[in-house]
């Protein structure tokens, strides 16, 4: 049942028209929760905890927020805007979207949680939307609106869920208090024996020849990005291609 109270967060003014000039500002609170949230997860940026952070009353932030559900809008929309898409589109799409797909990793790196923000459903705030401005337009003289809307998925795809399994091992190192060498050297009498075993090639194959899983976490990137890019290039015309400079990749072993 739809929620006839609702208004969208950036309906909404962040002044009242009538009353005093507000102590606080969205963007302080959002700051606030945002290094909360770094720091300890999430599900710590309470309002109470905000308001201890700020020094303001607990009850008082929800004059600025007026729900949780609108803050967590206002802090993504916030790291959206660490991502840097200045100048694109370029005319050089391999470039950009590479550019962008490194501007979104890094910033799911420096903030975790972002995985856990429900974005199926999303306000379109204005962080957000320029992203879609500059993003889409990279493709959008080469392919349909629709075909784009594809295209992006298939990239935003591919690095959130990169990214994702990179945040989740590394929680599990931590947790473990081993660094990835030291597990890899835990497993290894284990691995020896599945190998010596002779009932796994394949896996067989990917311990004694793959070069893949030794790379390091950005080069592993780089190299799905690159085939990403391939496939987005298949579904382009061909003057898309020969309008981008040529991009040197390292040897394929």
């Amino acid at each position: 049942m739809p929620d006839a109270e609702y208004v969208n967060i950036w309906m909404r003014p962040e002044r009242p028209a009538y009353g005093p000039k507000p102590i606080y500002s969205r963007a302080q609170i959002t700051e606030a929760a945002i290094r909360i949230a770094d720091a300890e997860g999430l599900e710590a940026a309470t309002m109470r905890r905000i308001a201890a952070e700020i020094g303001a009353g607990a009850m008082s932030l929800y004059r600025y927020v007026p729900s949780r559900d609108n803050l967590v809008e206002l802090m993504a929309d916030r790291l959206q805007g660490e991502i840097d898409v200045t100048g694109l589109p370029s005319g050089d799409w391999r470039a950009d979207l590479t550019r962008y797909a490194d501007g979104l990793r890094a910033m799911w790196l420096r903030h975790p949680w972002i995985g856990s923000v429900q974005r199926s459903l999303p306000s379109f705030g204005p962080n957000q939307l320029l992203l879609i401005e500059r993003l889409m337009g990279v493709l959008d003289v080469h392919v349909s609106i629709d075909e784009n809307l594809g295209l992006i998925a298939l990239l935003n795809g591919y690095i959130e869920g990169t990214v994702r399994e990179e945040i989740s091992s590394a929680m599990e190192f931590r947790r473990s208090g081993l660094s990835e060498s030291e597990w890899m050297a835990r497993s290894h009498s284990y691995v020896d024996q599945l190998v010596k075993s002779g009932e796994y090639p394949i896996f067989t194959k990917i311990v004694m020849e793959a070069r893949q899983p030794h790379l390091s976490r950005d080069d592993q990137f780089r190299h799905g990005l690159r085939r990403v890019l391939d496939c987005i290039a298949a579904a382009l015309p061909p003057t898309a291609e020969a309008a981008t400079p040529a991009h040197d990749s390292p040897r394929e072993h």
